[in-house]
């Protein structure tokens, strides 16, 4: 399939896709892992790996188990850092017409506003920051889940670029419309959601923890009912476009999405499943709209009749 028409386009905070589907960080490497089974031309954008100031080797001891309904991990934000992105990775990624946004991760408010600086001229389409890591200076509380915390680091971000900050938030929170406005306030110029959930998996055998670190992100469709709640409820309450994910698997869980009111969706876990599923769910999405006689998506966000 080649994506030639408007129909499927949208513009999330001036980055202009020619889909609503993106890849979610973590699960599509970056990018180019996939270049091989994928034209990433045909993909709406790509969010690449968490990327961190110096290189991290990540968890240790097992890092990935299934569940009846997705999967845990708890890779650690494994990554080259962000010097070896913007030599090495950024540069082979440029020569494919789509938009790469670096999803960001740091442990001070200080580490954001560096990593920031040094992505705001690579080239890059946006910033998405990670806001579910562990605060250092606060005794390891996620900035995600503090509106203090969180704001202090979209300020920060904001302050060393002019790129487009979506900020990632978490779904491990009491009242996930407090963060959603909190960090709108801060100047985030999109919000995406949800992160993963917190989950565990003990092995009966051994009686212990399936995964190394213990504890791990639930992701995949055990995920969507309460990712497409708080979409619903955040794109009410924020005036900022809102990228949904957690769980989507088909085009049909995307028109889903967008009815609760998400501007794009990222697919996550499904990508381990079918290499092709972003392009798959971009033409599925497409022949839904040509047959309920609609000609743009956007005619689809936030048109959930809850009357």
């Amino acid at each position: 399939m080649s994506i030639t028409d408007n129909m499927l386009s949208v513009d999330i905070a001036g980055i202009k896709m020619k889909t609503p589907v993106m890849t979610a960080s973590g699960t599509f490497g970056f990018g180019l892992e996939y270049s091989d089974f994928v034209d990433l031309n045909q993909v709406g954008a790509i969010v690449v790996k968490g990327t961190t100031l110096a290189p991290k080797a990540g968890n240790s001891g097992r890092r990935m188990a299934e569940t009846p309904a997705g999967m845990l991990n708890s890779i650690g934000l494994e990554n080259p850092g962000v010097e070896e992105f913007v030599t090495e990775t950024m540069p082979k990624l440029a020569k494919y017409q789509v938009p790469v946004i670096v999803n960001i991760s740091g442990n001070t408010v200080e580490e954001y506003g560096e990593l920031a600086a040094r992505l705001n001229q690579s080239g890059i389409a946006g910033l998405e920051v990670n806001i579910s890591c562990p605060n250092v200076k606060q005794g390891g509380i996620a900035f995600g889940t503090c509106p203090d915390s969180a704001t202090e680091v979209v300020r920060a971000v904001k302050a060393k670029t002019n790129l487009p900050v979506i900020v990632k938030l978490s779904p491990n929170v009491t009242d996930v419309v407090l963060m959603a406005r909190a960090v709108e306030a801060a100047g985030a110029d999109a919000i995406s959601m949800i992160n993963t959930l917190l989950g565990m998996a003990i092995d009966i055998r051994t009686w212990r923890p399936v995964l190394g670190n213990t504890v791990g992100g639930l992701s995949g469709p055990a995920v969507k009912p309460v990712a497409v709640r708080m979409v619903w409820q955040v794109a009410k309450a924020v005036n900022v476009p809102v990228i949904g994910m957690g769980g989507i698997m088909s085009a049909e869980d995307a028109i889903e999405f967008m009815l609760a009111g998400a501007s794009a969706v990222a697919v996550g876990t499904a990508n381990f499943v079918n290499p092709y599923i972003s392009v798959e769910m971009a033409e599925g999405i497409r022949d839904y709209l040509t047959k309920r006689g609609l000609t743009q998506v956007s005619e689809l966000i936030g048109k959930v009749n809850c009357n």
